[in-house]
């Protein structure tokens, strides 16, 4: 998901309480719920799993294990230096080691728990396998869950400075996100099955949610070399069907020469669960669209996340 909304996840996480436990447990939470997205700056190193994003620094081992010890380590470090320039801390906590290494362990967990739930997917066992996991439940970008937390989170702030109770509010709301994420992630598993009825043959389905339509999906599948889409409504009926299935164009010798002399291109196909490729052949050049069925925008052969490449054709007067 978005930053913001895993900034809003650390901040809803102190504000209910957690903040409390220790100096510095905020920036623990904060800091922890982004983290993982440390990996965008690493996409030019020559080790697969950490070159990709939402890859090693997403997992089990590197997101949930190791870098929740080296961010407890470094605000440790950091509060050290500072209580040794004599610095005085407006919150006035003390410093709890234990609980600032499980408020840093807690904010980073939840950074690949909320991505896990959008069609972008996560490679949770990582470095170990690539293979990607996604719940569907929730679009990358949900304006409610921005409205439902940053609100009550404004509110629970406002009562904070007022001496009133300031964490029951956003416990509230964290219940009742967690409701709103069971209740998309049963629609997106009965789209799928609807998807499955219909097209037995059907791999890698998907149901993307909409930004603001939260019961709606986008529905994309694999069905042998062909993409398939269609829009589901729970409560106007049922899956319909969006366009044919479109040939996933990989086999294309164009597209195959192009893979091999673009290593960005076979990068990209390391995230592509769905990869589609279009060729535009003119006298002497074709351009080679390849993005991911995932994405495609209704009513049209391309993806909103593509890569195209111009190619020279061999010929007479080329």
């Amino acid at each position: 998901m978005d930053n913001l909304t895993h900034t809003l996840a650390g901040l809803a996480l102190g504000q209910a309480g957690l903040k409390i436990k220790t100096r510095k447990g905020l920036a623990a939470l904060m800091l922890g719920a982004n983290m993982p997205d440390i990996d965008v700056f690493f996409g030019w190193v020559g080790w697969p799993p950490l070159a990709m994003h939402r890859g090693f620094t997403h997992g089990l081992v590197g997101g949930v294990l190791i870098m929740p010890l080296m961010l407890a380590g470094l605000l440790l470090l950091l509060d050290r230096w500072q209580v040794g320039r004599g610095t005085t801390f407006k919150s006035g906590l003390a410093m709890h080691p234990g609980w600032l290494i499980a408020l840093s362990y807690l904010g980073a967990i939840s950074h690949p728990l909320l991505d896990l739930q959008t069609t972008y997917a996560v490679q949770l066992l990582s470095p170990f396998s690539n293979a990607w996991y996604h719940m569907d439940s929730l679009f990358i970008i949900d304006v409610w869950v921005w409205s439902a937390f940053g609100l009550t989170i404004a509110w629970s702030r406002w009562r904070e400075k007022h001496d009133r109770e300031w964490r029951q509010p956003v416990q509230a709301v964290i219940a009742a996100f967690l409701v709103y994420v069971s209740f998309n992630a049963g629609l997106s598993q009965t789209a799928r099955e609807a998807v499955a009825r219909r097209s037995p043959s059907a791999t890698a389905i998907f149901a993307s949610p909409p930004p603001v339509f939260f019961w709606q999906r986008s529905m994309s599948w694999r069905a042998g070399r062909s993409i398939g889409r269609a829009e589901f409504r729970p409560f106007g009926g049922g899956l319909m069907p969006d366009e044919q299935l479109q040939p996933d164009g990989m086999d294309d010798p164009i597209v195959r020469q192009t893979l091999a002399q673009r290593p960005a291109l076979r990068r990209f196909l390391g995230w592509s669960i769905l990869p589609i490729a279009t060729v535009e052949r003119s006298k002497c050049k074709a351009t080679v669209s390849i993005g991911d069925g995932r994405y495609l925008q209704g009513g049209s052969r391309r993806s909103r996340l593509e890569r195209q490449i111009v190619t020279k054709l061999p010929g007479p007067g080329c």
